[in-house]
């Protein structure tokens, strides 16, 4: 008689709790996984997607086109497929520069692999934005000339 307990300790129905017990658990985990996920702000989720592509991007070149407040407009090629796309930059403010008209032009710009209408052109790790010309201001004595 204990030879048929034995048995029936492996018997094919424990294995099966076994098996439940542990896609409770795994079902239990992805749930909370999923509930602490979902409750990102806008702001949290544009910041995990912004480092994404700064991490797994690849870089090119871009134009951006416009700038209006913290909203930067902007065009670029890949593959032959012409993108236009705009980027809001409000959580990145202390990057930009106080007079965002001088971004207008070259920049460059980071795209995901797999999907290069995602992409950017500034984060928090990297910047394509390119540095704005200096600017002279003109002195009022002028050179002595040889004449």
């Amino acid at each position: 008689m204990p030879h048929a307990g034995a048995s029936a300790l492996f018997s094919g129905g424990a294995i099966e709790v076994s098996i439940l017990g542990l896609a409770a658990v795994l079902l239990i985990a992805l749930g909370a996984w999923l509930f602490l996920n979902a409750r990102q702000t806008a702001a949290q989720r544009e910041q995990r997607r912004r480092l994404m592509v700064n991490r797994i991007g690849r870089m090119g070149d871009a134009t951006i086109d416009d700038v209006r407040g913290d909203i930067l407009y902007y065009s670029y090629q890949v593959g032959g497929v012409a993108y236009t796309t705009s980027q809001d930059a409000s959580d990145l403010k202390e990057l930009l520069p106080q007079e965002t008209s001088v971004l207008v032009g070259p920049a460059g710009l980071k795209y995901s692999p797999q999907n290069p209408a995602n992409s950017i052109v500034i984060c928090e790790k990297w910047s394509g934005l390119r540095p704005a010309p200096l600017q002279f201001q003109e002195s009022n004595t002028k050179e002595n000339s040889h004449t």
